[in-house]
């Protein structure tokens, strides 16, 4: 279950092969003090193992990112070209979370990156054991960048740390403006917002200062670049962001290695 709609993970799913997990064996809680406990310590352990994947990258120069947003965001998309845009500079992996089907996957591994799926079932995010787990199988190269395309939800991701060095929010402008108001947490635990679709922005009536003001309202240090994965507007800004993460990363372990 998570910490606030009590789903349940018990399903889960990787690459089609049932995915036991050590949380989801703890049954519904109880209204109270129980719950609140549950909670607690569901959330402390999967911290514990975001911050065994957190090492993990570090040492081996991984830039991973969160990749979160609502359903129909694009964030798809937006990977796709991603990729066909770094293919031949930089290594991408990809993790696919979804409650079923493995289309994302089979997409992003058509684009021309290793993707593994991670089907959650009945559970509405994924979580730094799954992920652990995932990263196994994927086994990503030293400098690589990782793509963890989340569930599309906009509330139980932003509790739930993978060990990655930024959640990024991907807002399409066909969800309308109020969204960082309505769902603060995730755009408070966000690093950057992608606002994506601007390409259709001729068709729509959306304020983008509103929206750039709501955003900054909930995290004032939240970084806004706006994008169109159909067009490519936007695009080079986005990747510039990528590699100026992935340099830090490898900096980083090179500093731990001398």
């Amino acid at each position: 279950m998570c910490t606030t709609c009590g789903c349940g993970g018990g399903d889960a799913k990787l690459d089609g092969q049932p995915h036991s997990h050590p949380h989801h064996d703890q049954g519904p809680a109880k209204p109270g003090r129980r719950r609140i406990s549950l909670e607690q310590s569901l959330l402390a352990k999967n911290d514990a193992l975001a911050a065994l994947n957190r090492q993990a990258f570090a040492e081996r120069g991984i830039l991973a990112l969160n990749l979160v947003s609502s359903p129909g965001s694009g964030k798809t998309t937006l990977l796709e070209q991603t990729i066909l845009r770094l293919q031949g500079q930089v290594p991408v992996v990809v993790i696919e979370g979804d409650q079923q089907t493995s289309q994302d996957a089979d997409r992003i591994r058509a684009a021309g990156a290793p993707a593994i799926q991670i089907n959650t079932g009945k559970g509405c995010h994924l979580d730094a054991h799954m992920v652990g787990h995932a990263l196994d199988s994927l086994a990503p190269p030293e400098g690589a960048v990782l793509m963890i395309e989340n569930v599309g939800n906009l509330v139980c991701p932003a509790a739930f740390d993978l060990g990655e060095a930024h959640k990024v929010v991907i807002l399409s402008v066909t969800e309308g403006e109020d969204k960082p108001l309505k769902y603060p947490d995730m755009f408070a635990a966000s690093d950057l917002m992608l606002l994506n679709k601007v390409d259709l922005l001729p068709h729509l009536r959306f304020d983008v200062d509103r929206c750039l003001a709501f955003a900054r309202r909930v995290n004032p240090k939240i970084q806004i670049l706006r994008v169109s994965a159909q067009t490519g507007e936007g695009m080079e800004g986005w990747l510039a962001w990528i590699e100026a993460g992935r340099t830090r990363a490898l900096a980083s372990r090179d500093l731990a290695k001398a």
